[in-house]
């Protein structure tokens, strides 16, 4: 049994993969305030009421890229498994080649992502992912990462609007039928979301024009389900490929070392 730990700015992610499959997926707020013993207890409840033993977990993996939360999980994993999870860093794959200025300032999470449509496609890939915030990576059939791009998250840009104007509503990530707002619900919804939109189409369009056409889209994030209008943009829509990709980082380091 593998345990993927994925630690973002909004959530943390614990899931568990088995013969195939991932067998349970937990969700946590990151809460950088709080101590190993907080995200212990809370681990342990949720393998309390999986019926899972803390033993029967052989492989640890973990993604971060919350830097005051990293040892603190760090250390709950070594003390509830009595075993030193594996982290997610550049050098962590052999398969993938970073070609970037300063490879150790890519998040753990777009590695992981790569990882796993790397291996997946072997070929030009941009995975699109909608977390907190919506990124771009750019990765090649060959196993090198070309690249990234950062965009503030769909509910980043809500929050942002809605903590700077005194009028503004927050509102329900709902995509509209028009574009021309009929109310103020109906007019954020509009610029955000359809904004949003062609935002997504432009940056696919200019990265596979910058890998002359041959590039394939995979959307993956909690939000990735929102804009219906991008599904056609994307050869699939997959929640789960940074676990998959943190599954498969396991995998391999696990292998190397026996």
């Amino acid at each position: 049994m593998l345990l993927a730990v994925d630690a973002g700015n909004t959530d943390t992610v614990f899931g568990l993969y088995q013969a195939g499959t991932w067998i349970h997926v937990w969700r946590t707020r990151s809460l950088v305030q709080e101590s190993a013993v907080f995200y212990e207890t809370t681990l342990r409840l949720h393998l309390l009421e999986a019926g899972i033993a803390a033993g029967e977990v052989g492989t640890l993996v973990l993604s971060s890229v919350v830097p005051p939360l990293t040892p603190t999980l760090q250390t709950m994993l070594k003390g509830l498994f009595g075993k030193e999870p594996i982290l997610v860093g550049p050098d962590i794959f052999p398969d993938i080649h970073i070609s970037i200025d300063h490879p150790y300032e890519i998040g753990a999470d777009l590695i992981a992502n790569a990882v796993a449509a790397y291996t997946k496609y072997q070929r030009n890939c941009v995975v699109v992912d909608f977390g907190t915030a919506l990124t771009f990576t750019t990765v090649s059939g060959q196993g090198e990462i070309l690249g990234v791009a950062i965009v503030p998250g769909l509910k980043t840009a809500v929050k942002a609007l809605f903590a700077n104007t005194a009028q503004l509503p927050e509102v329900p990530l709902v995509l509209p039928d028009s574009a021309i707002g009929k109310n103020t619900t109906h007019a954020i919804q509009a610029g955000i979301l359809l904004g949003y939109e062609g935002l997504v189409k432009s940056m696919i369009l200019r990265i596979r024009n910058e890998l002359h056409g041959d590039c394939i889209a995979v959307a993956t994030g909690g939000l990735s389900s929102i804009i219906d209008t991008l599904w056609e943009e994307f050869v699939e829509i997959d929640r789960r490929l940074t676990l998959d990709g943190l599954r498969i980082i396991g995998e391999r380091v696990s292998t190397l070392k026996s």
